[in-house]
């Protein structure tokens, strides 16, 4: 973890936030890589999720809800973890994090454990003292249910329907940690999957979303040796909650949730339902009857996604009896796709490396690097994990054709300018 979290500081991927001012505890900036990365990341989770299906449209639902809603969804009255101090050295763990009745900081004697609630409280209004206290969304997913009847009516829904959301949450971690696996702002891809309230019907999607969150990952280059499915026991379900799975994956610092897939039964629709006074049921044209829906929740962290990513692509090799650091992270996700680097810095070749540079950056992201050896331009890009590399030689200069290095064999082709750009959305795997 030490080796990949300097690295990503080290490349401008993800850095700690407020730097210059000694930073902010456990908040992250993602940088011009990260963010590219970021953007891939939750771009193929739509792609799977919303694009390619039709039974899935999207939301953007609003950070700040009214206030009631946390009161209906369950999070003001459970939302909240068990929490101990340190009499001696101060310092605050979650009770399971403690895992005992002494400081596992210090050995210091711990206080009794008090409820924490995990939301972030503000105001809206121009004086505090007489403002409306709202919160900042612990999840995405209540902004689902509070828009579940414009949904239906809008789109003319039918059973079974999703609606996809990724969006920013908040929550007052009491032990945030492990570099982005824990954080008090994160970002979520959750999708609220609404079928009839039928125990068959629920099996039978539960089944189909735990099996198809979990291929999302290994398609994406996740290896399934590091991957598992954990179903919740009892005493460990959130309180909406009939049945939870999780798929985890094994972090450095063992097994950790990655993605939890949720039976929600009608609680949200029914809680909405009785504390707003409005009907949230669905009208089943094929029945004649009006009945609220059950929800399957598949929930995933976009930064615990990004990391588990980063994790299980970070290689060491040796190339040409030289150490080298390579990200195998799959194509699609890279970053960046293409480096496009002239052998030298005359003869034309920078010109000419420039016009592949913009043959290629409206189908996809590409740098362009002429600084350093060949070889030192070639492990800057292999240690960002941009998976090809395009050089302009003397050969090019005469019959216009380029080489084209392979990130993770090292092997190189040569390929004609004008096969170029098919050749990379080939490579890359688009239409996979």
């Amino acid at each position: 973890m030490d080796k990949l979290v300097a690295l990503c500081k080290r490349r401008g991927i993800v850095f700690p936030s407020s730097e210059i001012y000694g930073g902010l505890g456990s908040t992250f900036d993602y940088g011009p890589l990260g963010t590219e990365l970021k953007r891939n990341v939750k771009e193929a989770w739509w792609r799977s999720t919303v694009q390619e299906r039709a039974d899935v449209v999207g939301l953007d639902s609003a950070i700040l809800l009214h206030p009631r809603t946390w009161a209906a969804s369950g999070h003001l009255a459970s939302f909240a973890d068990p929490m101990v101090d340190c009499k001696g050295c101060k310092q605050r763990f979650r009770a399971d994090d403690a895992g005992g009745p002494r400081c596992p900081r210090c050995g210091g004697e711990l206080t009794e454990a008090r409820s924490f609630n995990l939301m972030f409280k503000t105001f809206m209004g121009p004086v505090e003292d007489t403002a409306a206290t709202v919160y900042l969304r612990p999840e995405t997913a209540q902004g689902i249910f509070l828009d579940f009847a414009e949904v239906v009516d809008t789109q003319r829904a039918k059973l079974p329907f999703g609606v996809a959301q990724i969006g920013k949450a908040f929550r007052n971690e009491i032990t945030p940690g492990n570099f982005i696996f824990r954080t008090r702002e994160f970002e979520q891809m959750e999708l609220e999957f609404f079928v009839r309230p039928d125990p068959q019907e629920e099996a039978r999607w539960f089944e189909h979303w735990v099996n198809a969150r979990f291929e999302w990952y290994v398609r994406y280059g996740i290896s399934r040796e590091r991957l598992r499915l954990r179903p919740h026991a009892q005493s460990e379900l959130a309180h909406y909650s009939r049945g939870t799975t999780d798929i985890e994956y094994r972090y450095p610092f063992g097994w950790g949730e990655l993605e939890g897939v949720a039976k929600r039964g009608s609680f949200d629709l029914d809680r909405h339902s009785e504390f707003s006074g409005r009907d949230l049921s669905y009208f089943d044209e094929a029945t004649r009857q009006r009945y609220r829906p059950w929800v399957i929740e598949p929930s995933a962290g976009v930064d615990r996604s990004i990391l588990a990513f980063l994790l299980d692509a970070y290689a060491e090799d040796v190339v040409e009896d030289e150490k080298r650091v390579v990200l195998r992270l799959d194509p699609r996700l890279a970053p960046v796709k293409v480096g496009v680097f002239p052998l030298l810095r005359k003869a034309g070749q920078p010109e000419k490396a420039h016009a592949v540079f913009d043959l290629l950056k409206r189908r996809c992201m590409v740098v362009f690097d002429a600084a350093g050896s060949i070889g030192r331009r070639y492990r800057r890009q292999d240690e960002v994990g941009t998976p090809f590399g395009v050089t302009i030689d003397h050969e090019t200069m005469q019959d216009d054709t380029v080489t084209l290095r392979y990130r993770d064999s090292t092997k190189q082709d040569r390929v004609a300018i004008a096969a170029l750009p098919a050749r990379i959305d080939e490579l890359i795997g688009w239409e996979d």
